[in-house]
């Protein structure tokens, strides 16, 4: 899997880590569980088997494009086999049309969720909450909104285990 993915400026990935923190010493999964190095409050732009664009490319193409406001909304539980807790992102035109740039620059096939119309811009809070928990998930993250910015975009290359910042 390939990504390209905002990095949240320093006092907006704070809030995010904060929230992981409430997760985490409540009992329940949290992102704050994985301590590897790339691990950073972000939103995934585009998510593909397949990136066929260089990172030169995409660094020029997008670079232009940012900084971007980020307006945290809600709280969100997708369901699934494992519920994902998040937190919305607001959509706005400058968003959209990092997207549609970051998707035809790429040349690539975005994974359904982060096809053009059907994104639904956010940052992942947990993983795998149990279905029996996720009230109490959603009541340690109901802050109110938060706007920040996302000033680095860069490629997340899940075979290498590695990111490159392209911007």
């Amino acid at each position: 899997m390939q990504a390209l993915e905002l990095i949240l400026d320093d006092d907006t990935g704070a809030v995010v880590r904060e929230e992981w923190a409430a997760l985490r010493d409540s009992g329940l999964p949290s992102q704050a569980d994985h301590t590897g190095e790339t691990n950073a409050p972000h939103v995934t732009v585009l998510a593909t088997e397949r990136l066929p664009a260089t990172d030169e490319d995409l660094g020029s193409a997008l670079a232009p494009l940012l900084p971007i406001r980020v307006r945290l909304g809600p709280a969100i539980a997708f369901p699934g086999r494992r519920v994902v807790l998040a937190r919305l992102v607001v959509v706005d035109p400058a968003l959209l049309r990092l997207h549609e740039a970051a998707v035809s620059t790429s040349r690539a096939e975005p994974t359904p969720l982060t096809a053009p119309g059907r994104w639904v811009p956010h940052v992942t809070l947990a993983r795998g909450i149990p279905l029996d928990r996720v009230g109490e998930a959603l009541s340690l993250v109901r802050a109110p909104g938060h706007d920040g910015t996302a000033t680095v975009l860069r490629h997340w290359d899940s075979e290498a285990r590695r990111t490159t910042t392209l911007t």
